[in-house]
């Protein structure tokens, strides 16, 4: 789902020409009243992209989760009717863009999804020639903009909300630990991004190849900058299926150890489970999704359907409940980007979010630590945006 661009505006005009002649067009900044005008007394129209028929494997079962959330959320509707018509794209930018125009010349006023950065790029360019937004499950912010929304958690979200914790807790000074693949920079850009509008202040930065050898090779870098650098904490960017178990193990070996910095994670340190017993994450800092919505949201989704929600299939539960939550508003222009980015934002399957102008996304997180081998949340997420610090 997460896929890196350099010059992401640049290359996916570049790139969609392939797909559109058009493809100029939608790389231009559309207006806040883009968007199809409905008819409030009658059923939206929805459709509602899904990986399905692609080669990649878990995807069949990620789309069905996707549908199954989609229809559980227009269940919980009060008052509004949505149509929802579910269109295969098979993961790939050319059935996207296919998908896309068919949904659209089926009547549909907005789009939920497709997933990958590729196919909702594909799929906006074909929509913005009509009009319509597209609400994408992606998580890549190289592709939001004009007509398309992310719903995806992103980096920049979790690096503001857990760079201004830390500074608030007195530890304003960050070194970023990032591995030195796509992802990495992504996220130690965002760290970088995140102080540029608090009061933290990155004192370094240290990046190392994704192999054993190369974290091993790191370690004594990381250890010289944190102590040179006057650094609080540590900002890893490592995920528990990457680096991330080899640096809180060597980490503490070389002096850099919980006990004289503080450990933050840009990515979920509780996934999977057993990652709660290494002892190097013990007292870390990373940030999730409002843990009593998303857990009553896996409750009822479980007993509905008889098994747990992908982790991102409550996505197109959060697109449901922003659409109907505006089209019950009963305003004609209830599908239009003004509408999408109010700023009071929408209740979702994590707790409370808002889509931006720029077609990224803000979410209510709680920032949490691990002791002793368990999730203790220690700043919980905000219930509204009013004074939520966003």
């Amino acid at each position: 789902m997460f896929a890196v661009f350099k010059n992401a505006r640049k290359m996916a005009c570049g790139a969609a020409l392939a797909i559109s002649a058009l493809a100029l067009a939608a790389c231009e900044p559309v207006a806040l009243n883009s968007g199809p005008t409905i008819n409030p007394s009658k059923p939206v129209k929805v459709a509602l992209l899904v990986p399905r028929g692609s080669t990649q494997t878990g995807d069949s079962v990620l789309a069905q989760s996707l549908e199954n959330a989609a229809r559980m959320a227009i269940g919980d509707l009060n008052g509004v009717e949505v149509d929802l018509r579910v269109y295969d794209t098979a993961g790939t930018p050319e059935v996207a863009a296919t998908a896309a125009d068919q949904a659209i010349k089926d009547g549909a006023g907005i789009i939920l999804g497709p997933l990958y950065a590729e196919a909702a790029n594909a799929a906006g360019l074909v929509a913005a020639q009509k009009g319509v937004n597209v609400l994408a499950f992606s998580n890549n912010t190289a592709i939001a903009g004009g007509n398309v929304f992310i719903l995806g958690s992103t980096f920049d979200n979790t690096a503001r909300r857990l760079t201004r914790y830390s500074a608030q807790q007195g530890k304003p000074n960050v070194l970023v630990v990032a591995g030195d693949n796509a992802a990495g920079a992504a996220g130690r850009e965002a760290v970088n991004r995140a102080v540029a509008g608090s009061s933290a202040r990155v004192t370094g930065a240290v990046s190392y190849e994704l192999s054993q050898q190369g974290v091993i090779n790191a370690i004594p870098t990381i250890r010289d900058a944190a102590n040179s650098g006057g650094a609080d904490a540590v900002f890893m960017t490592a995920t528990t299926a990457g680096a991330l178990p080899l640096l809180t193990q060597l980490l503490p070996e070389a002096g850099v150890s919980p006990e004289n910095f503080q450990y933050i994670g840009l990515t979920r340190w509780d996934i999977p489970p057993q990652t709660l017993e290494l002892p190097g994450v013990q007292g870390a800092w990373f940030a999730l999704p409002d843990p009593s919505q998303s857990g009553k949201f896996r409750e009822r989704y479980t007993a509905t359907y008889g098994a747990g929600p992908h982790p991102i299939g409550g996505l197109a539960y959060d697109g449901i409940a922003a659409i109907g939550a505006l089209a019950q508003q009963g305003k004609s222009d209830a599908l239009t980007a003004a509408a999408l980015t109010q700023g009071a934002g929408f209740q979702g399957t994590g707790g409370i979010f808002r889509l931006r102008a720029d077609g990224t996304n803000e979410r209510g997180l709680a920032v949490a630590t691990i002791e002793d081998r368990k999730v203790v949340v220690i700043d919980p997420a905000p219930k509204s945006f009013a004074g939520a610090g966003f």
